[in-house]
């Protein structure tokens, strides 16, 4: 079926739009999107003074020598364009001239000169102006750049819990280009301005009945010019999702991770038809859009062509009532020709300043947003000196701690408590969901908790320095990044504040049981573990959780919180990782995070936890002779491993 020309089909995408695939119906913030791009063209310009503002700040900051030459250059081009106009009366009034052409010629010359010089300067400028451009650029990314990643890095981790604060951050993530094209897009404007002002002064020291014929002839296409651009941003926005679905689909059929089990599941058909599916509706609205922008230029087009018709008009009149002389009339034929491309430029960096600037207050949005997350500056409550350092671990205390997902209706850890000594190893165990992984992340400092208080050596960990508390705890997750570095960079992150140790990077892979393993790589330790770059290896599961669990031996950490550390490990690396652990007992404190309950069967103390409740105590053999939730998971799994009786 043809579903590039009639409105049924259009009828047609838009019931696909809506049943077949849910997830392209509009996002909540894309409906303020579509608000927002369906904004009056006075709309758009009563926000230019702003983002234009904002465009000059980010320049200043990023480097103001280029800022100003930029500035210099463009309004210098501009006045010289005024006097360049000007030169070009005074060359053909002499030459319109009455006399020899020889002495016309020799009249004209000083003009002819100062043309030249005029000209040469303006390609002078032009070059500077280029130059700061290019030298301007990567530093305004530099700095925006860093102030998203300052934001990204910085927030808490409950920040990342919120679909607005994601929504933000993704469409914040182009910033660098984003605010470049909006300060390019300012001095352009600015130097199109600047010239349409000097065309004005020179038509109107010509004629000031010609300025106002020349307003009549260009504004009109200009006009046009900007709503089509506005018409194009609104369909823009109005496809951020169709993008985004083409964007995850290429992905799909185009990805070396998603390769087999696309193969093994037969996917290919199904992801085809999405991609058609997509492309239907993008193809209906592409078209749609052409209409509208047709329409819309050519109307603007014939009202230019009639006002233009008036000018030549106008200036016929004037010519044969002697009003302007011959030489008058062709430098406005000059002007007019050079407002109308003028005019025409500067409209299309007034909807690109517009455009960009609302991708740069998604930007300023996330920021703003993301200052809400921040975690407190490590100062005391005057500001006047910093936080303590936490020292060693001698206690922690968990005090009534709680964590309420914003999302859920019921907490997610419930008013736990309970005390760890220095040397403990304790095990927090229960079913999934149980909110035993929720509370070691707040007890590592990941998450706040939204009741209670954590204790560290009698003090809340809001009292302490953050930086200098974080450096005492190691933390190895089960949900762990794979980070595309060499082997040994992997291992050294687990002190990243200390240049890396050869030796204790070894040490740590042994206690991890990943020594041997890593020396197997083709370039041992030096071999980076990511296969899409060149010389990359892949590491299975398990390999990588021996490398994460090496990271966290390497901080050496007074408290080492491990997060199901050997979910993905042979019998014998996990048997290796366990008497490693229970190495630290006594000396070092521990906090475990495991369904496997054998492996904790030599913890100091055991929590048992059951929808975010603690709701038994004690070690392996009291938990067993309570004969309560532990004795029953414990007995469960040991069945598994008993040989089956005749």
């Amino acid at each position: 079926m043809d579903v590039t020309a009639t409105r049924p089909d259009e009828s047609l995408a838009e019931n696909v739009h809506q049943a077949v695939l849910p997830e392209l119906r509009d996002a909540w913030w894309e409906t303020g999107a579509r608000r927002r791009a369906g904004t009056a063209l006075t709309g758009v310009f009563a926000e230019l003074p702003s983002l234009v503002r904002h465009a000059v700040l980010v320049a200043w900051r990023a480097d103001r020598l280029r800022t100003v030459l930029i500035g210099v250059a463009t309004i210098g081009g501009g006045v010289l364009s005024t006097f360049g106009l000007l030169s070009t009366q005074q060359v053909l009034v002499e030459l319109f001239g009455n006399g020899p052409t020889a002495d016309r010629v020799r009249a004209a010359f000083p003009a002819l000169v100062l043309l030249g010089c005029i000209a040469a300067v303006r390609g002078t400028l032009a070059i500077v102006t280029g130059y700061a451009q290019i030298g301007l650029a990567p530093r305004v990314k530099q700095t925006t750049e860093r102030r998203y990643f300052e934001a990204t890095t910085g927030v808490r981790l409950e920040a990342f819990d919120g679909d607005a604060f994601a929504d933000d951050m993704e469409r914040a993530k182009t910033c660098g280009e984003d605010v470049n094209e909006l300060v390019r897009g300012t001095a352009d404007t600015l130097a199109g301005l600047v010239n349409l002002l000097a065309v004005g002064v020179a038509v109107l020291v010509i004629n000031p009945l010609l300025l106002l014929a020349l307003v009549v002839a260009t504004l009109p296409k200009a006009y046009a010019a900007l709503r089509s651009g506005h018409l194009r941003y609104a369909h823009f926005l109005a496809g951020s999702v169709r993008r985004r679905r083409l964007w995850v689909l290429h992905h799909q059929m185009a990805e070396r991770k998603s390769a087999a089990e696309l193969r093994s599941y037969g996917l290919r058909g199904f992801l085809l038809k999405q991609y058609d599916m997509v492309m239907r509706i993008q193809t209906v609205e592409e078209l749609r859009l052409a209409r509208r922008v047709t329409v819309n230029t050519a109307v603007g087009t014939m009202i230019g062509g009639i006002g233009l018709a008036g000018v030549w008009v106008l200036l016929g009149v004037l010519l044969a009532t002697g009003r302007i002389p011959l030489s008058a009339a062709v430098t406005c034929v000059v002007a007019v020709q050079a407002a109308q491309a003028g005019l025409m430029a500067m409209t299309w960096q007034i909807e690109r300043v517009y455009n960009e600037g609302q991708y740069v207050r998604d930007y300023l949005t996330f920021l703003e947003r993301a200052g809400h997350h921040l975690p407190a500056t490590p100062m005391t409550q005057d500001d006047e000196e910093p936080r303590p350092h936490p020292g060693p671990l001698r206690q922690l205390e968990v005090r009534g701690v709680s964590l309420q997902y914003p999302d859920r209706h019921s907490p997610a850890v419930d008013r736990v408590t309970f005390t760890v000594t220095a040397g403990e190893t304790i095990a927090l165990v229960g079913e999934n969901g149980s909110g035993k992984s929720t509370l070691a992340a707040m007890i590592a400092g990941l998450r706040r908790p939204t009741g209670g208080v954590l204790h560290w050596n009698g003090k809340p960990y809001d009292d302490w320095d953050p930086e200098l508390l974080r450096a005492r705890t190691g933390v190895v997750l089960q949900e762990h990044h794979r980070w595309p570095y060499s082997a040994a960079a992997n291992i050294a992150m687990g002190a990243i504040d200390a240049p890396p140790d050869r030796a204790r990077i070894e040490l740590a892979a042994r206690r991890a049981l990943a020594h041997e393993m890593v020396l197997d790589l083709p370039h041992g330790y030096d071999t980076l573990l990511d296969r899409t770059f060149k010389d990359g290896q892949d590491l299975s599961g398990g390999q990588w959780q021996r490398i994460t669990a090496a990271r966290g031996f390497y901080r050496d950490a007074d408290l080492l919180i491990m997060d199901e550390p050997s979910s993905a490990l042979d019998p014998r690396a996990e048997d290796a990782l366990f008497q490693d652990l229970r190495a630290r007992q006594g000396v070092l404190t521990t906090i475990l995070v495991t369904h496997r309950l054998a492996n904790v069967m030599h913890a100091d103390r055991i929590f048992v936890m059951h929808e975010g409740v603690v709701t038994e105590t004690g070690t392996h053999a009291q938990l067993m002779a309570l004969r309560g939730r532990y004795c029953e998971l414990f007995s469960l799994q040991a069945s598994g491993y008993r040989a089956d009786e005749p």
